[in-house]
């Protein structure tokens, strides 16, 4: 009796080996601008093509093959090959990094191995879920040296994922071959855990995968297949493999294709006339789609900036807190965390120590975990499983709320922040998103912190489109502004100082909160504005009252957010005042202050209010020293503020 699947997966396979001959040829003919070939990969197609409606894929960008083996027809990766107005991503991605929310294929990036966390992140959601639905994460051999990578497969192995990395390995990375450097040749990992398959043989993957997948289902964790295949062309369209590669190698590389063909004609399966025909059939197939994509309206610039951020929650009640009236800002994140918990069954926690009996470095979670022992889970020391976890978490409907311990130690997930987390919504126009909420203490003025516990560097987080930031200075911010995230569908970093944050402040609840956006007057005048957040805030308030004194009346401006900021009342205020001060703790040379001072002198309108020069008190370009005498001599200081407001006063 013939097997069913193989002349439907044939068909597949030509159809992608046309439209990679297809694509180059677009190249060559300057219709496209870059083709990255899966000739040599297809017989992985065989696992993909196993897989159920529910399941999720995770390609790299080698992965046009598999997403076909999914479900998503040509045509569509057609459009996102030429950067049609109806692709994927509107033209904002590349190609090959096309994606479908409706069949469970994530949009692959760039950055190698960028995908492997948002991938374990969606296999620990699935089967947080209780689900039988699996999670299949591709990458090329090259870019299993990648941290990311370790890391995924440490957390998959701890929580038993339901989860299969393919690692599709062609021998090289680009140009560099990877036969002494890639760690399954280097015996890295256990050996239960991977198995070696002949990527050539189509059967061979099909057992291999059907073997993982059902180990993946029955809950008894995750599996690495080691296919070792060729890839046939070049890296990309614009380089030449033979460069690097002997003439002798190169003859010898196998076609999967060719052999799938051979033993199907052996087994009966097909005539060799009838793989003519198909193939055939395909090429026509092909040529077809193409030529009608091509004639498809491109994107058009007028549309860019859409889907960067959903639409804001402008205004959302904050619930009633059984608490004291005065609280700090410690004590008020705990309890909005907690109401969180309550008020959002998908809302989950997860950082490094923050399960009790320690509750956070800070206690931030304190009795949160005892509470609530499923939702609230330490993390490993691996900031980049932190945040690239959440975003998988959200794909499965979760509301991720993550601690890193100090913001400070973020770096080692810049990438997933970078790469994933701020540009998921954008690149594919709203179709897929994060609403992670990333929260941390910030900032120095708290003795012996050094160079390492101490850093604010605003001008990072504002940098990245599609991340809003927050930076509260008061108890009554953070539960407003936490209480937004929570219910946002962007991605939220909200800083918290520690200098201020067990100061104790006054707190109303059961109010409408000031949304993200939305800055605060701390402090009424009339003669100079002072902008600043965090702990700025402190220093810009002691100024004002020592100019009090004076009849000088300073009006005080808590931006508390800096993304989106509040030009409005920015401008307000210096349409009174005509003169304006920015303090700010992070570095001078691109700190959100320098930005602050562009904006309003760019701007014909508020240029027109000022009197005087802006002035901005920032830290000189230099580290946080350990010593506390070095620390405050590096760190802006209310003299250096009264100072800079000294100085619009004299113009």
């Amino acid at each position: 009796m013939k097997d069913s699947w193989h002349i439907p997966l044939l068909k597949l396979m030509l159809l992608s080996r046309a439209a990679d001959k297809r694509e180059a040829m677009l190249i060559r003919q300057g219709k496209a601008h870059i083709h990255v070939s899966s000739s040599g990969h297809e017989a992985l197609m065989a696992l993909v093509y196993q897989l159920q409606a529910e399941d999720y894929l995770y390609p790299y960008y080698r992965g046009c093959h598999l997403m076909m083996a999914k479900g998503i027809s040509r045509e569509v990766i057609a459009r996102d090959f030429l950067a049609k107005a109806s692709s994927s991503s509107q033209g904002r991605s590349m190609s090959a990094h096309c994606g479908s929310r409706e069949l469970n294929v994530f949009p692959s990036a760039a950055p190698t191995a960028s995908q492997c966390l948002p991938a374990v992140g969606t296999a620990w959601g699935q089967k947080r879920l209780g689900q039988t639905a699996i999670t299949v994460c591709s990458i090329g051999d090259g870019a299993t040296r990648e941290g990311e990578f370790y890391e995924a497969v440490c957390f998959a192995v701890q929580y038993k994922l339901p989860i299969i990395f393919l690692i599709e390995d062609n021998h090289y990375a680009i140009s560099t071959a990877t036969d002494k450097i890639q760690p399954f040749h280097l015996s890295i990992y256990d050996k239960t855990l991977v198995t070696r398959v002949d990527g050539h043989d189509v059967f061979a993957v099909y057992a291999a995968g059907q073997q993982a997948i059902n180990k993946a289902r029955s809950q008894q964790g995750p599996s690495i297949l080691w296919c070792e295949i060729d890839r046939l062309d070049s890296h990309t369209a614009g380089e030449d493999h033979s460069l690097y590669r002997a003439e002798q190698e190169l003859a010898r590389l196998k076609d999967p294709l060719i052999y799938y063909i051979e033993k199907l004609v052996e087994l009966g399966e097909i005539t060799q006339e009838t793989a003519e025909s198909l193939e055939q059939t395909a090429q026509a197939e092909i040529l077809a789609i193409y030529k009608r994509v091509e004639t498809e309206l491109d994107p058009s610039p007028q549309d860019i900036r859409q889907h960067l951020y959903s639409s804001q929650i402008s205004h959302v009640l904050l619930p009633s807190l059984a608490t004291e009236q005065e609280v700090t800002m410690v004590t008020a994140t705990n309890q909005i965390l907690t109401e969180g918990l309550a008020a959002f069954p998908n809302l989950l926690l997860f950082g490094q120590d923050i399960e009790d009996p320690k509750g956070g470095v800070f206690g931030f979670t304190r009795g949160l975990s005892s509470k609530y022992p499923e939702r609230v889970i330490n993390a490993p020391i691996a900031e980049a499983t932190i945040i690239g976890g959440a975003v998988g978490l959200a794909v499965t409907g979760f509301k991720p709320v993550f601690e890193i311990q100090f913001i400070d130690f973020i770096t080692p997930g810049f990438d997933q922040l970078v790469t994933q987390v701020s540009s998921l919504r954008w690149r594919t126009c709203s179709q897929w998103s994060c609403p992670l909420v990333l929260y941390a203490p910030y900032g120095a003025y708290l003795p012996a912190g050094g160079l390492w516990h101490s850093q604010s560097n605003d001008g990072w987080w504002a940098h990245i489109p599609g991340l809003r930031v927050a930076i509260p200075s008061t108890a009554q911010d953070i539960l407003e502004l936490f209480w937004a995230a929570f219910q946002d569908e962007d991605p939220s970093m909200i800083l918290i100082p520690k200098h201020i944050f067990r100061k104790k402040t006054s707190i109303v609840t059961n109010c409408v909160i000031a949304p993200f956006g939305q800055a605060k007057i701390r402090q009424e005048g009339k003669d100079v504005t002072v902008v600043a957040w965090g702990n700025a805030v402190e220093l810009a308030e002691q100024a004002a009252l020592h100019f009090k004194d004076k009849n000088i009346f300073i009006e005080v401006i808590d931006l508390r957010t800096l993304v989106p900021c509040d030009w409005e009342t920015l401008e307000h205020s210096l349409a009174k005042t005509g003169r304006l001060v920015v303090v700010h703790e992070d570095n001078r040379t691109c700190g959100f202050g320098g930005s602050v001072i562009a904006e309003i002198i760019t701007n014909p309108r508020c240029f027109d209010y000022l009197y005087a020069a802006p002035q901005l008190v920032a830290r000189n370009d230099i580290h946080i020293p350990f010593h506390p005498q070095l620390e405050y001599a590096v760190l802006p200081s209310v003299q250096a503020v009264i100072a800079a407001i000294e100085k619009t006063l004299e113009q």
